[in-house]
């Protein structure tokens, strides 16, 4: 049994899966620049991607994704829209809410912006406290797998957005987004103080990419798409045997 794609089910095959003990797996993605050559949804496009894969292993409920994050380092590119972190709390905490109203068991987070961690554990916090378990999902062994599989050297240790990376997934999940043709390199001076104090990326990277997208390919994609979803899946057995879900 695949997932049950909220996009293409009604009501009725919901309350039966959820009758049947099924989990409701959500990805959480922005609205923000990714360079020249990636659209601005690819944090939402990667991270649901992955959440389709990982409802279909699990047979659970495919919600859709929230679409806007906490994007504000990215807010002086134009296209990029960001809400703040207690909305995206709030958005979180309100969807797992009726989940666990409507008997939903347990939520699998999927989250495919760095600005979304802190509301995202803020919100499994508080869904843990009134009763739903939580899992939150930062792409497992990505960082081992990016070593394995990429050819190019990360801007920044662990540091991946428009770059070999991202543009591999994009277009290993969504390939008539992705402009290869306007791929470009881009290795930025990291200021001093960049992580301890607000400020704009654009004001140290015009381009917006970090790192070189043009050794990018469809195949590297589905590799790294299929690590991440094997150390989810590992992950999420660990948390459903902590809970008997």
């Amino acid at each position: 049994m695949t997932a049950a794609d909220f996009s293409r089910i009604a009501w009725p095959e919901a309350e039966a899966r959820i009758a049947a003990g099924a989990l409701a797996v959500l990805a959480l993605g922005a609205c923000e620049q990714h360079g020249a050559h990636l659209p601005l949804t690819t944090d939402t496009d990667m991270a649901h991607g992955v959440a389709r894969r990982l409802a279909d292993a699990l047979s659970a409920l495919l919600l859709p994704p929230i679409t806007y994050g906490d994007a504000w380092t990215a807010r002086s590119f134009p296209g990029t829209i960001s809400i703040s972190p207690r909305t995206l709390q709030a958005m979180i905490e309100d969807i797992g809410s009726d989940l666990q109203r409507g008997g939903v068991r347990g939520l699998v987070l999927v989250n495919g912006h760095f600005g979304n961690r802190e509301p995202m554990l803020l919100a499994a916090r508080y869904l843990a406290g009134v009763g739903l378990p939580v899992c939150h999902l930062d792409y497992p062994g990505l960082e081992a797998l990016a070593a394995e599989i990429c050819e190019s050297e990360p801007a920044a240790p662990g540091f991946y957005h428009a770059d070999e990376v991202e543009t591999s997934i994009m277009l290993a999940v969504a390939p008539a987004s992705v402009a290869m043709e306007r791929a470009a390199p881009s290795y930025p001076q990291f200021p001093a103080d960049f992580g301890s104090q607000p400020m704009q990326v654009r004001d140290f990277n015009p381009s917006g990419v970090f790192g070189d997208p043009r050794p990018a390919t469809a195949a590297k994609g589905e590799a790294l798409v299929d690590g991440i979803v094997s150390a989810s899946l590992a992950v999420i057995a660990e948390w459903r045997r902590r809970h008997a879900i």
